[in-house]
């Protein structure tokens, strides 16, 4: 029996290691296993090195199936019910707070479009490299497509609202 025990014990402890080992090509890989002796252990404070223990009755536990089912997740017949005249009520306010984003996105799309000037935005003044006028210009482009998704995307959420 002692035997056993301390097998068990070297078992977990073996477990409970974790290695860096380093190959030929210098890649390194983490792993339980001592492959050679150039593997490092590691000392990571905090770290979980074994998978939580199974509670049940099929692992032996005292507790009852319908109780263990019960602490994991509730029946969908136990979620709390809205009243229709609430649900209207954040329904409205949803709407409200989507159609706001999508009037700020309109008029950040309007004065990205003036800033762009159809494809021909003024020269800065630090910009007497070609190159970065030109970046200038590709960022500008990248802005106005990314906001005109997210338009598209605010007249999608407010069209799914009931």
């Amino acid at each position: 029996m002692a035997l056993a025990a301390g097998l068990l014990c070297m078992t977990l402890q073996a477990q409970a290691q974790i290695f860096m080992c380093t190959d030929a090509q210098g890649h390194k890989e983490l792993t339980d296993v001592r492959r050679n002796p150039a593997c490092k252990l590691l000392d990571l404070p905090g770290a979980i090195t074994e998978p939580p223990r199974k509670t049940g009755p099929l692992a032996g536990s005292a507790k009852p199936a319908a109780q263990a089912a019960g602490s994991v997740a509730p029946a969908p017949g136990a979620f709390p019910r809205v009243d229709g005249a609430e649900q209207r009520a954040r329904d409205l306010d949803r709407r409200q707070i989507l159609q706001d984003e999508l009037r700020s996105e309109e008029q950040k799309l309007a004065a990205q479009r003036q800033e762009l000037n159809e494809g021909q935005p003024e020269r800065q003044g630090n910009e007497r490299n070609y190159a970065r006028y030109q970046e200038r210009v590709a960022q500008l482009k990248d802005n106005i497509n990314r906001t005109q998704q997210n338009v598209e995307a605010l007249k999608r959420e407010i069209a799914n609202i009931r």
